[in-house]
């Protein structure tokens, strides 16, 4: 599945748009401590988290991440956006908590 079916499928809030959304999705991860997503998030996971600043993006990159998902419609600092349009990473909210957006993620790609 790619990003942009993930993120349709879901009705995903868009503030990156047309960046990265050819990407294959391969999993999903969990996280808002950003040094424990940095040495445990998988290549093309979708990284669902609740924090909004700048720094996820240098972590989603690091991570090499298919994308981040700002749960419970937490809105993404200014900054973070304009760093994720410089480095191509896709960002989307979703009011859905994290553990309700995980679950949808898991059927989506059980079901694929």
């Amino acid at each position: 599945m790619t990003v942009k079916d993930f993120a349709n499928s879901l009705e995903l809030k868009y503030w990156t748009p047309d960046i990265g959304l050819d990407a294959v999705i391969t999993g999903g991860y969990a996280g808002d401590m950003l040094s424990w997503v940095m040495g445990r998030a998988k290549e093309g996971s979708v990284w669902m988290t609740i924090m909004s600043n700048q720094n996820v993006a240098a972590v989603a990159l690091m991570a090499d991440v298919a994308c981040v998902v700002l749960t419970e419609n937490v809105q993404p600092d200014n900054e973070l956006v304009v760093q994720a349009n410089k480095l191509g990473l896709p960002v989307f909210t979703s009011p859905l908590s994290t553990y309700e957006l995980s679950c949808r993620l898991y059927t989506l790609l059980t079901n694929a």
